[in-house]
């Protein structure tokens, strides 16, 4: 026979020996593959349930974590506002006293300005007063060395005092 066909002796031994390592193959072999591949077919599933509950739970932090960054952003503000507001009454309590203070000290300075512009014209008076009495008296001392002058300067003085209170 030819290279193309081969002897039944040939193909018998062939098919003997396939068919006797196709039966252990399919009793010892295939379910140990089998097995494996069901093991890690298992694993792999397990192993993306996990990734899933993993992503979900990740997911489950973002949220909370982005409703506490919304809230820590509202909490910052009102406290900024707060802050605000407190430093616009601080400004506006120190401004009420600060006006408070000064119209105490003008009060206060006005006072003893207006102190001392009496005590000035008081002063002032008594030394008018001093020198219309020391001149008053040099002139009389003066004038008034005769009786006859004493009478006219008494009549005029009256006279005057008339004339005034009649205005």
């Amino acid at each position: 026979m030819g290279l193309l066909q081969p002897e039944s002796g040939l193909l018998f031994w062939m098919l003997l020996s396939f068919v006797v390592v196709f039966v252990l193959l399919a009793r010892y072999g295939f379910p140990v593959i089998v097995k494996a591949i069901e093991s890690r077919k298992q694993y792999i599933d397990d192993s993306l349930a996990a990734a899933r509950e993993a992503e979900r739970k990740l997911d489950s932090i973002r949220a909370d974590g982005q409703a506490l960054r919304e809230a820590a952003e509202q909490q910052q503000k009102e406290i900024l506002l707060q802050a605000n507001e407190m430093r616009e009454q601080m400004i506006r309590e120190a401004k009420r006293k600060a006006e408070a203070e000064g119209q105490r000290i003008l009060a206060a300075a006005r006072e003893r300005a207006e102190a001392e512009r009496e005590a000035i014209l008081q002063d002032a008076r008594q030394q008018v007063a001093s020198l219309a009495v020391a001149i008053t008296e040099k002139m009389l001392r003066a004038k008034l060395e005769d009786e006859a002058a004493q009478s006219r300067l008494a009549s005029q003085l009256l006279d005057e005092m008339e004339h005034r209170q009649t205005n």
